[in-house]
């Protein structure tokens, strides 16, 4: 069962929201809170398994209780849902933690994926947030990205084996995934894993694709 808290001050939203969760099969909502600072005290309290976050919170925003939250429980897993899709709030989210980003207009099936995928130590960014993020770190000039320019930005020490992992995690694929599509065993695809999160000194396996994307690493 993933225990599941929701932090959203609207209230038409939040009431929705906790009715699809109280309807999913294997998600318990055990908590739910208004405002940045009241999520955080039900966190650091409930030490829930999945936190659904909006943004624009009263008292202290999404962002911001992100990374207090990951401070103090960097295991649980914290999925960005919001309206705000602006290059500044991805990227922000990321960089405090923030384990996967869906926005509202999502479908109920797409969210309740989302909250089972990032449970699941899958990074999820939802596919409009995808598009916007490709398109602002495509060069106007670059048409080809070529393995010698990979390798040139590549000033991190991954293998060329970790960059084909790297390549599936950008995907979305999970170890499992990713074990069978490059033929290697799970415990081995899990220590390429742990080596290039430790390489690009990224705490979350989104935090490492979005680096990833970031510096024409895939």
């Amino acid at each position: 069962m993933i225990n599941v808290l929701l932090v959203e001050d609207h209230e038409l939203y939040r009431m929705g929201l906790s009715m699809l969760l109280d309807k999913a099969e294997e998600i318990n909502l055990i908590a739910e809170a208004s405002d940045g600072i009241e999520g955080v005290k039900k966190a650091r309290e409930l030490t829930p398994n999945v936190i659904l976050m909006d943004i624009g919170l009263p008292g202290m925003d999404g962002i911001e209780a992100t990374g207090r939250i990951k401070d103090f429980l960097p295991e649980t897993k914290i999925l960005i849902f919001t309206s705000r899709d602006s290059e500044h709030d991805v990227f922000e989210s990321f960089k405090a933690g923030a384990d996967g980003y869906i926005m509202k207009g999502a479908s109920p099936e797409q969210t309740l994926a989302a909250i089972k995928a990032v449970y699941d130590g899958v990074g999820w960014i939802d596919p409009a947030i995808a598009k916007m993020v490709f398109s602002s770190l495509q060069k106007p000039s670059s048409t080809v990205v070529t393995e010698v320019s990979k390798q040139d930005k590549n000033t991190y020490g991954l293998t060329e084996r970790e960059l084909d992992v790297l390549e599936l995690m950008v995907e979305g694929l999970s170890n499992p995934q990713i074990a069978e599509k490059l033929v290697i065993s799970r415990a081995t695809t899990k220590a390429h894993v742990h080596s290039i999160l430790q390489k690009l000194c990224a705490a979350t396996r989104t935090q490492a694709t979005v680096m990833a994307m970031k510096e024409g690493l895939v």
